[in-house]
């Protein structure tokens, strides 16, 4: 008997292992890449070892910087620029040639993979030691004053050494001219430069092949500024205002002896002595300066030790520096690079004279990498700003010190870095959402059009009635755009304030359909399920991309069917399970009965059987 029901009891607990509902996924399923891995999980990359990246960068900033002073350009760039970058890739292998990414494609002539090499795969570099892939990318304004003989220098000094090159040998560095120098934005400027230097299969190749290589990106932010030189007895015109007695005007530049004198920066001077709240431009310039800078540079000539003016060449330096930082943030913090990845920057101002004899203002530099952001040199605060003229070669330039001091401290700050993992994470969560929005296109696509139905019906339908505009009152005509803008600030400022404020943390959704963040703290109220509204999506494991905060996770809508359709049937299952256990438990009830009740008779009951 004790044999018989444990043998119905263990066959009880597997028949109902057996029937229950199989688990709903609750992640997306893993799609492979072309090159191997998986998206969820990541591909297989060998661990970075910084130890030659990190002492690189030591020795760029063991390097003496002179900051504030106009000087010639190829001064700047093989004593400041060149230098710094040739100490970050000493003792490595510089690829910056297509040619040497020949590993890539080897059939590059052709498309059948079964002709013979190309011999060009000759030319491809060797991975195996320490590598060092390197792009650079270059700001400056629109002016055609800025096209001539800087942009020249700048692609054959600095852009010939560090900048990709073309199948035929020609530099292609990235160029943006951003109106008024600087940069539009500081993260579209780090995204597309890193973007287009690595793309996924080089990236895995160079990864795989040395855990030392790694990636450096050059970005060299640049603004402009004219130069006047009218002497000791001259007499120079800027905005209406007659300046005398001094050696230079600097916001004003003659293009040749056969022109009149103009403004340049154009945006800059525009933006100090006539802003306009309807240019972005002028907007974008007086955010990179900063509210207090420009109150204070729109309404002081900052001169010089021979009464200069100065204040649009300060102005032009602090957006130049601004911009710098902007890209910075979003290299390091913003995750455009990686643990592998490197970058250094500098700030600059081009000073247009008269027959292409250019000068170059330099301005700070900066480097990220392995979650630090490091910078030295001038500042932001244009009241810390002193100029004075010197003579250097025979030839009177301006010289800056910044708050009093011309030995400019190395500062240093952290960041939580992104790694390779999470970039890939990332990406697939980005082509997952891509797929998904297809497929709700193409189901769009597919349902029956009613145009038929709704013109039929269109007499029934009463018109709809157009909502009436909001005019808004109109500005007085004494009142300045300086005020303006800070009545725009302040209400932005206030609707900010006004908006709810959510948690850092993914958030998540509890069980009950409300809103919960990490802390676990009820988020909002319930909402009731739109009948459009699309099943509930379950986040991604956060271990994945701990640095995407607040992005909703993306399911699979198929996983959910599926989940969906497992249950059900697994509901059936166990029921139909149930019946069938019930049914062998009472025939091996009644097995045992039988057999009790025969042992219980006497030989002489079962003789009379």
């Amino acid at each position: 008997m004790f044999t018989m029901r444990s043998a119905a009891l263990i066959l009880l607990v597997g028949a109902c292992q057996a029937a229950l509902p199989a688990p709903t996924l609750t992640h997306a399923s893993p799609m492979r890449l072309k090159g191997g891995g998986w998206f969820g999980l990541g591909s297989k990359i060998l661990q970075f070892d910084a130890s030659i990246a990190t002492d690189r960068v030591k020795k760029v900033w063991k390097h003496d910087a002179r900051f504030g002073m106009e000087d010639e350009p190829y001064h700047i760039y093989f004593e400041e620029i060149i230098s710094d970058r040739f100490a970050l890739t000493k003792g490595l292998q510089l690829i910056r040639d297509e040619l040497l990414l020949a590993f890539n494609r080897p059939n590059h002539r052709n498309e059948d993979q079964n002709l013979k090499i190309s011999d060009v795969q000759e030319c491809a570099a060797d991975l195996s030691i320490p590598s060092v892939l390197s792009t650079c990318a270059y700001t400056v304004c629109g002016d055609r004053i800025c096209q001539s003989s800087s942009l020249r220098d700048y692609n054959c000094a600095v852009a010939g050494r560090f900048a990709s090159l073309t199948e035929r040998g020609e530099p292609k560095p990235e160029l943006f001219f951003a109106t008024g120098g600087g940069t539009d934005s500081g993260p579209t400027l780090a995204h597309v430069t890193v973007a287009h230097s690595i793309d996924p299969v080089i990236k895995k190749q160079i990864y795989n092949n040395n855990a030392k290589s790694f990636l450096l990106v050059n970005i060299d932010i640049c603004t402009h500024c004219g130069h006047l030189d009218i002497g000791k007895n001259g007499v120079g015109t800027l905005n209406g205002k007659k300046y005398s007695g001094v050696g230079a005007i600097y916001g004003q530049a003659q293009e040749s002896v056969f022109r009149d004198p103009r403004t340049a920066c154009g945006a800059i001077v525009g933006m100090l002595t006539n802003f306009n709240l309807q240019n972005p431009v002028h907007v974008r310039l007086r955010n990179d300066l900063g509210e207090a800078n420009y109150q204070f540079l729109s309404k002081n000539d900052v001169p010089a030790d021979d009464g200069s003016p100065c204040r649009f060449l300060i102005a032009a330096a602090i957006i130049a520096i601004q911009g710098m930082r902007n890209t910075l943030e979003a290299l390091g913090p913003g995750g455009e690079l990686d643990e592998r990845g490197v970058g250094h920057m500098t700030a600059q101002v081009q000073i247009n004279n008269r027959e292409n004899c250019e000068t170059n203002l330099y301005c700070a530099r900066a480097t990220v990498s392995n979650g630090v952001i490091t910078e030295q040199g001038l500042g932001t605060d244009a009241t810390k700003y002193t100029a004075k003229m010197v003579t250097v070669r025979g030839v009177r330039r301006v010289f800056f010190e910044y708050d009093g001091t011309t030995e400019y401290p190395i500062q240093k700050r952290l960041y939580m870095m992104t790694t390779n993992s999470q970039n890939i994470a990332k990406a697939a969560r980005a082509k997952i959402a891509d797929a998904e929005n297809s497929a709700s296109l193409n189901t769009l696509a597919r349902r029956p059009s009613n145009a038929s139905q709704a013109s039929e019906d269109c007499c029934s339908v009463k018109a709809p009635t157009r909502r009436k505009k909001k005019v808004l009152p109109p500005m007085a005509e004494d009142r300045d755009d300086s005020s303006a803008y800070s009545e725009v600030q302040s209400g932005r400022n206030s609707l900010q304030r006004s908006l709810p404020k959510e948690a850092d943390g993914p958030r998540q959704r509890s069980s009950r359909g409300s809103i919960r963040s990490n802390g676990g703290k009820s988020g909002g109220k319930k909402r009731s399920p739109s009948p459009m509204s699309t099943p509930p999506a379950t986040p991604l494991n956060e271990e994945a991309a701990p640095s995407d905060k607040g992005n909703t996770a993306i399911v699979h809508e198929a996983a959910y069917k599926e989940g969906q359709v497992a249950k059900k049937q697994g509901g059936m299952g166990f029921w139909w399970a149930l019946v069938m256990i019930s049914a062998v438990y009472m025939a091996m009830l009644g097995a045992s009965v039988l057999y009790v009740t025969n042992v219980s008779k006497t030989p002489s009951q079962v003789e009379m059987m």
